[in-house]
């Protein structure tokens, strides 16, 4: 194989890697896991590098983060061993010729994801994209009307979470913050709340929530779920 055909082959399985990365990292955000720290973990599962941080009890904190887990550590194993181990099979009985319409087929498909990818880091079009994936992700699971939860990072045993309020529990509606019992009868203190179309502001006692509003909350994570009704979600 010349040095032409290898850096070839060796960008061809770096852009793959790339494409598998994000499109892992899409279904971890789909558990409710914040973009950077989603993205962090798969890549050390699919390199099974075993770089641990303590971001990874967010992954142990939830079933179904734990099983999707699972699903990315074997597949980055397969990916290791077959696919990486066929594509330089294949590159090195190919003629050279064949060898450039080979990776012409393969290179388009994943260029375009590729530019697609990027293009979503734009942040107009990525909060477009983010609006887009959690429709999609309400519909999938059939949850169009559940409170939602997006945990944000782990203080000791507690958590700081971002409740999404599809629905303001029959219990909170109406009342203001200081009669809710929020803090001293659940332990969950209410940090912010941003107003659909407006900014995230302190959490005041007189403070009432309304549908649409995302309630940043710290306490423990079970907690939060069950007092507001949330699941899991993107």
């Amino acid at each position: 194989m010349n040095t032409y055909l290898a850096f070839s082959l060796f960008s061809l399985i770096i852009l793959l890697y790339w494409v598998i990365a994000e499109m892992f990292t899409i279904l971890f955000r789909f558990t409710g896991l914040p973009d950077e720290r989603a993205r962090f973990q798969v890549i050390s599962l699919l390199t099974g590098c075993g770089f641990t941080t303590r971001e990874s009890e967010m992954i142990l904190s939830s079933k179904a983060r734990r099983r999707l887990a699972r699903v990315t550590m074997l597949f980055g194993y397969v990916f290791n061993i077959t696919i990486v181990s066929a594509l330089i099979n294949v590159f090195l009985s190919l003629k050279e010729g064949q060898v450039s319409g080979y990776l012409l087929g393969i290179l388009i498909p994943l260029a375009v994801i590729a530019v697609i990818l990027i293009f979503m880091r734009v942040p107009a079009v990525r909060a477009w994209g983010d609006r887009v994936l959690e429709r999609l992700a309400r519909k999938i699971l059939r949850q169009d009307a559940a409170n939602t939860v997006l945990l944000i990072d782990y203080i000791g045993k507690a958590s700081i979470a971002q409740v999404t309020l599809h629905s303001v529990p029959e219990e909170f509606r109406g009342m203001p913050l200081a009669e809710t019992g929020l803090k001293t009868e659940k332990n969950i203190l209410v940090m912010l709340v941003e107003k659909e179309g407006g900014q995230p502001e302190a959490a005041q006692a007189g403070t009432t929530f309304s549908d649409g509003d995302k309630v940043t909350v710290f306490g423990d994570y079970g907690n939060i779920c069950r007092t507001f009704n949330a699941k899991e979600q993107f």
